[in-house]
């Protein structure tokens, strides 16, 4: 068996559903190294966390990844993804669930909790795409255009 693909992931926003962001660091296990940087919709945190976690599940789909182990500083997020926690708010059930049926076509998934310190990497990430995000003044009505940055190495 394959050793699992590692995936740091951070989201964050500036205000209650102001400009926010994700990143995420996935580490292949041949040492590939890829970040993700994109802006979001504005949203508050909790979704933005959720949005960082959606892409790395996304990433490993597109990429044939099938044993993904997680790591995120968002200690809400990985209760209510391994069950400890209900995810009762109206505004994540859709990510949520999204989420969730994203893990199930992997043959194993691991999330855990870490401190913010350790997870320096996918916080750099997050911010500077919020940064891009505070710079854009999306019109009223109109949706904000997502500004990715990936970088393999």
């Amino acid at each position: 068996m394959s050793a699992p693909w590692v995936a740091y992931v951070d989201g964050g926003s500036r205000g209650n559903r102001g400009p926010a962001g994700i990143g995420v660091v996935i580490q292949h296990p041949g040492g590939r190294r890829v970040e993700i940087s994109e802006c979001i919709e504005a949203a508050d945190n909790n979704y933005a966390e959720y949005s960082a976690l959606l892409a790395a599940l996304e990433y490993a789909a597109e990429n044939q990844c099938s044993r993904l182990c997680v790591f995120s500083d968002s200690e809400v997020m990985v209760k209510q993804i391994t069950g400890h926690y209900t995810c009762q708010s109206a505004g994540l059930r859709a990510i949520h669930e999204s989420c969730k049926d994203l893990i199930q076509s992997l043959q194993e998934f691991t999330i855990m909790h870490i401190r913010r310190h350790a997870n320096r990497e996918a916080d750099r990430l997050a911010n500077a795409a919020m940064e891009r995000a505070r710079k854009v003044k999306p019109q009223v009505g109109t949706a904000m255009m997502p500004a990715v940055e990936a970088v393999v190495t």
